[in-house]
């Protein structure tokens, strides 16, 4: 808030001189109450990318010893992110009720709500990797398995209920496909890839069969709501363009579920043996390879074309808002994909894209998380609430005021 402080007129003059003093810090907010004013879904998109920053590096060849410490700082400020955002959600509810409640009649911000569980199993997901040097391994095999059940319920009930919303809204048109859309069926996939490694701390038998299976169900949930979605976004690139350029970081969004399944399947083979046969176990283990190979050439070819839509749009303009960290979290699961491909099948190539990949991913997560901090705790523009978008047919993703 901006203050006037009165000092002695200058000699010749009869009006005061007037010194502004502006606070340091949410600049352009009028209050700091108002931080937790609009504290909406696609806020927990930070953590998701932030967290797979970590995980990206836990996984790399070569090098992911000599990373260690620092994924593990990046999962640490992953989840004092989430705590915090939890509570900052927590207020809104309870503070501002009419505006959270207003988020699933939004034609855009109802999609988001796939962000919330994918943060929480991607700190899950780490917590396995990080947490036994941390809290130590029973404390952290706790926690992973906590996250995973929370992480799951949530993603299994937004994989429902957001296309539910969907099928019964009056606004949806042709060219309302983006992508978007894909974000509340995604948190099955993650759910999969990240439920493989807590089967081996699982009872034998039944448990890890029943483990296995719902890991391998929810990976046909994801991988084929993504296969009805993909044409439907693809057709309305077709039709109608890119669109609206705020909305264009969330094309990077179609490469999640591609990276994540390639994950999914080729992990869950690994763990197989420990709950089925070994002929079971042998053929899983083929069916992540065939399954994975031809859908990271799929996955290349769409992240080819993102970039050439990205930089064709960033030459007329690409405003910054939260989709940003669109960037972050669909590469850092190509980063896994390509990590976890390069060991199960012994490419260099593999290892090399894979080391590439994640330091574009890093770039992108320090431009995108120095834009964030300055949005929000510089300036405070990103805590405003977003525009409705006049024509909520077409895919608007409302954008930060320059800051």
């Amino acid at each position: 808030m901006r203050r006037q402080i009165p000092r002695p007129n200058h000699p010749g003059t009869s009006a005061p001189v007037v010194r502004v003093r502006r606070r340091l810090l949410l600049r352009e907010l009028s209050s700091p109450r108002l931080v937790i004013s609009n504290i909406s879904p696609n806020w927990f998109a930070s953590v998701m990318g932030t967290g797979i920053v970590a995980n990206a590096a836990a996984t790399l060849p070569l090098i992911a010893p000599q990373l260690h410490v620092f994924a593990s700082t990046v999962w640490v400020i992953a989840t004092v992110l989430l705590v915090g955002l939890i509570a900052a959600s927590a207020a809104h509810w309870i503070a501002h009720r009419e505006a959270a409640l207003s988020h699933h009649r939004h034609p855009v911000m109802v999609h988001f709500y796939g962000a919330p569980p994918l943060a929480i199993l991607t700190i899950g997901a780490g917590a396995l990797l990080f947490g036994p040097d941390i809290i130590g391994a029973d404390a952290a095999l706790t926690i992973a398995l906590i996250l995973w059940s929370i992480g799951t319920v949530f993603g299994l009930a937004t994989a429902v209920i957001v296309p539910f919303l969907t099928f019964t809204s009056s606004s949806v048109t042709d060219h309302s496909a983006f992508g978007g859309w894909l974000m509340p069926v995604v948190p099955p996939l993650v759910s999969a890839a990240a439920g493989a490694p807590l089967i081996p701390f699982l009872p034998e038998g039944e448990a890890r069969l029943t483990m296995l299976l719902a890991c391998y169900a929810m990976f046909g949930l994801s991988i084929i709501a993504t296969a009805v979605m993909l044409p439907l976004i693809w057709g309305r690139l077709a039709r109608h363009n890119i669109g609206n350029s705020a909305a264009v970081p969330t094309l990077w969004i179609v490469l999640g579920p591609l990276g994540q399944s390639i994950t999914a399947a080729i992990v869950l083979g690994a763990v197989a043996p420990y709950a089925v046969s070994a002929e079971l176990a042998d053929a899983l283990r083929l069916f992540g390879f065939i399954y994975g190979v031809p859908t990271l050439g799929f996955a290349l070819l769409w992240m080819a074309l993102a970039i050439t839509m990205t930089v064709h749009t960033a030459r007329r303009g690409l405003p910054f808002s939260l989709t940003w960290w669109s960037f972050t979290f669909p590469v850092g699961n190509m980063v896994v994909a390509l990590s976890v491909l390069a060991v199960a099948t012994g490419s260099t190539v593999l290892d090399v894209m894979a080391l590439l990949s994640f330091v574009a991913l890093v770039g992108a997560w320090v431009l995108v998380a120095v834009r964030t901090f300055s949005g929000s705790v510089i300036h405070g523009t990103l805590f405003l609430a977003p525009p409705v978008a006049a024509d909520v047919g077409t895919p608007t993703v409302p954008a930060a005021p320059a800051a």
